[in-house]
């Protein structure tokens, strides 16, 4: 028997409360599936946040419609789990802007197949056609009975994460797979100059250390294609470079990934442009590049690679 259920339109508070404690719980589950440390709850501030670069907790409370100490328990939590970061605005110093961390950007791709998955499943369950709100929540939870919603979720899912393909930042521990990544590539299609084994061989001290970055592609947390964006001696513009992707797993789209991050990482970043050093053999990445809008500019005489012989620019 359920008394709640029975108490009509007195009852329909609670009984929205439990629909909703329900799926929160029945979406953790999901999360734990996919090893995705990440409380539903924190969903839509963490969401609005990731809209935009920079937003204050009074703008947070407009957006949401949230209390203040709702907005500043949220955050809290968000912050002690290392996603987001308080720094003070460029325009008033008095002002703190709520942004991303680099573990909270990481996050992202991982975690936006489950949203979709979620998204995706509430509409199938909602699709119902009833004349009263208490119907559909008799319709929702009669369908839960049937079906757990983390199950319905999950196969929605699977078609999503599968060869799933996931940008992240640099870490030390994959210093190796980008020497290997770029190294194959160079012998597969010209050779290896000596500026490029120093520059694989360190790349915390050529790119990382000198405010560069490295990116690199993961397929089922399985490192499979890499780029790196280095300084160049133009403030604001930095050199797209090092782009390798694993020989099995060419021909999916990877570079083209890969090439798509780095482009709205630099927007992101407000940068002036990107640039790079490429060679008209290759024709398919010319092809990308130009698709994406990268113009050719006149190669100089002392080029940084004796492979090159065409110099692009992409303005942000």
């Amino acid at each position: 028997m359920d008394s709640l259920r029975g108490y009509g339109y007195l009852g329909l508070g609670s009984r929205l409360k439990r629909v909703s404690d329900y799926m929160m719980r029945e979406t953790q589950l999901v999360y734990n599936t996919y090893h995705i440390d990440f409380d539903p709850y924190l969903f839509p501030i963490f969401k609005t946040i990731s809209n935009y670069d920079g937003i204050t907790n009074v703008e947070l409370v407009d957006q949401l419609k949230f209390t203040q100490p709702a907005i500043t328990q949220f955050v809290n939590k968000l912050n002690k789990k290392g996603l987001i970061k308080q720094v003070s605005s460029e325009k008033d110093k008095r002002k703190k802007m709520i942004l991303l961390t680099e573990k909270g950007q990481n996050l992202l791709p991982k975690i936006k197949p489950l949203w979709n998955a979620i998204e995706k499943t509430v509409k199938q369950i909602t699709k119902h056609q009833s004349d009263t709100l208490l119907d559909q929540i008799n319709y929702l939870e009669d369908t839960f009975k049937q079906n757990h919603f983390s199950e319905l979720i999950l196969k929605n899912m699977d078609s999503k994460m599968k060869n799933l393909i996931t940008i992240v930042d640099y870490r030390k521990n994959f210093a190796n797979h980008f020497y290997d990544l770029n190294i194959e590539w160079l012998e597969t299609f010209f050779y290896v100059e000596p500026f490029d084994e120093e520059v694989l061989n360190k790349p915390d001290k050529y790119i990382i250390d000198k405010g560069g970055y490295i990116f690199f592609a993961l397929k089922n947390d399985v490192i499979v294609g890499t780029v790196a964006l280095m300084p160049t001696k133009d403030n604001g513009i930095l050199e797209l470079t090092k782009m390798a992707v694993h020989p099995e797993e060419r021909g999916q789209k990877i570079g083209q990934k890969l090439l798509q991050h780095c482009i709205d990482f630099g927007k992101k970043k407000h940068l002036k442009a990107l640039l790079l050093y490429s060679n008209t053999k290759l024709e398919n990445a010319i092809y990308l590049y130009r698709k994406y809008g990268f113009k050719e500019l006149k190669l100089e005489v002392n080029t940084p690679y004796k492979r090159s012989d065409i110099k692009m620019l992409l303005e942000l």
